[in-house]
C-alpha cells in the first residue's frame, strides 16, 4: 500500500480491469463498494480525509483482494486543491482509469443545520460544490479518453423536500441534478455518470435514527446493488431497489396535501 497526500466511475475495460478511484472511503457504503471492485480484480486508489484510516483500509484490501492500492488524503471543502488532487489520481491511476466513485457526503441533525448556517453551508459545500468542483476536473480526463464512468452516491433525501431533513435534502437535490446534466453532456463521449439514491443504510450517518427494520440494508449489501447498477450501466440506482416505488408515491402526493404532512 502506498501513500501520498492531496485533497477529498465504469465502462468496460480496455484489457482487464483498469483502476477505479473511491472517494470518501471511509464511509461504510465507499469502503464495501471498493471491496466489490477489489474483488474484480481492480486497483484502486482510494481517499478521504482521515490518512490513517484511509491508510488502513488500503492495506486490508491490498492483502485481501491481491490488488494495487494507493491511499490519498482528500478535503471537500478545500476547493483550491482540487485540481491537483485530480492530476495527481489520473497520473497514478495509469494507462486504464476505470471510473470515479464520488462516496463523500455530509449531514447533519436538521435542528442544527436551521439554526447554525456554517452547518447549512457545510451541507451544501460538501454535497454539491465539492461534488461538482472534483467532478468537473475528473469528467475532462475521462472525455478525453473516451471510457469510463463516474458513480455519485446521492440520496432519495433529494427526491422531494421534507420538513425532517430539507437542507439536507436540497444539497442531494443538487447534486442528482448535477449528476444529471454531466450524464447527457458526457454520454457522446461515452462516458456512464450513474445517480445513485441509498435509501435508509445502516451507516455512521444514521446511527441512532429510529428507522423501520424491513427497509433498512446493510452496507455490504447496498454497495452489491450499487456495483451491479454501475456494471449494467443505469442512469439512477435506488438503493435498496424497493425505494424507487417508495419514492414514486411520496412524489405523487399533491403538494396541497404533501405540506400538511408530518415527513
Amino acid at each position: 500500500m502506498s501513500n501520498s497526500v492531496a485533497l477529498t466511475t465504469t465502462a468496460a475495460p480496455v484489457s482487464g480491469p483498469g483502476t477505479v478511484i473511491v472517494l470518501g472511503v471511509t464511509s461504510a457504503i465507499s469502503r464495501a463498494l471498493a471491496a466489490e471492485f477489489a474483488r474484480g480484480g481492480h486497483d484502486l486508489i482510494v481517499a478521504s480525509r482521515d490518512i490513517e484510516e484511509t491508510n488502513a483500509i488500503a492495506s486490508d484490501l491490498e492483502v485481501r483482494y491481491n490488488v494495487k492500492v494507493i491511499a490519498k488524503y482528500v478535503e471537500a471543502e478545500a476547493f483550491g486543491t482540487h485540481a491537483a488532487f485530480v492530476d495527481e489520481c489520473v497520473r497514478d491511476a495509469g494507462a486504464v482509469l476505470d471510473g470515479i466513485v464520488l462516496g463523500f457526503g455530509f449531514m447533519d441533525e436538521q435542528s442544527a443545520a436551521q439554526s447554525k448556517f456554517d452547518i447549512a453551508r457545510k451541507t451544501v459545500d460538501v454535497n454539491i460544490t465539492a461534488v461538482m468542483s472534483i467532478c468537473e476536473k475528473f469528467a475532462v480526463h475521462l472525455e478525453s479518453a473516451r471510457r469510463g464512468f463516474i458513480a455519485g452516491i446521492s440520496s432519495v433525501a433529494g427526491d422531494r423536500g421534507r420538513q425532517s431533513n430539507y437542507i439536507y435534502g436540497a444539497s442531494k437535490a443538487g447534486m442528482s441534478a448535477y449528476l444529471q446534466g454531466l450524464r447527457n453532456r458526457l454520454y457522446p463521449s461515452n462516458v456512464h455518470v450513474i445517480t445513485i439514491k441509498p435509501g435508509f443504510v445502516d451507516t455512521k450517518m444514521t446511527w441512532g435514527l429510529p428507522l423501520p427494520g424491513p427497509l433498512v440494508a446493510t452496507p455490504e449489501q447496498a454497495a452489491r446493488a450499487i456495483h451491479r447498477a454501475i456494471e449494467s450501466r443505469k442512469s439512477v440506482a435506488y438503493v435498496p431497489w424497493f425505494w424507487r416505488y417508495i419514492m414514486l408515491i411520496i412524489r405523487a402526493i399533491p403538494e396541497w396535501q404533501f405540506r400538511k404532512m408530518k415527513l
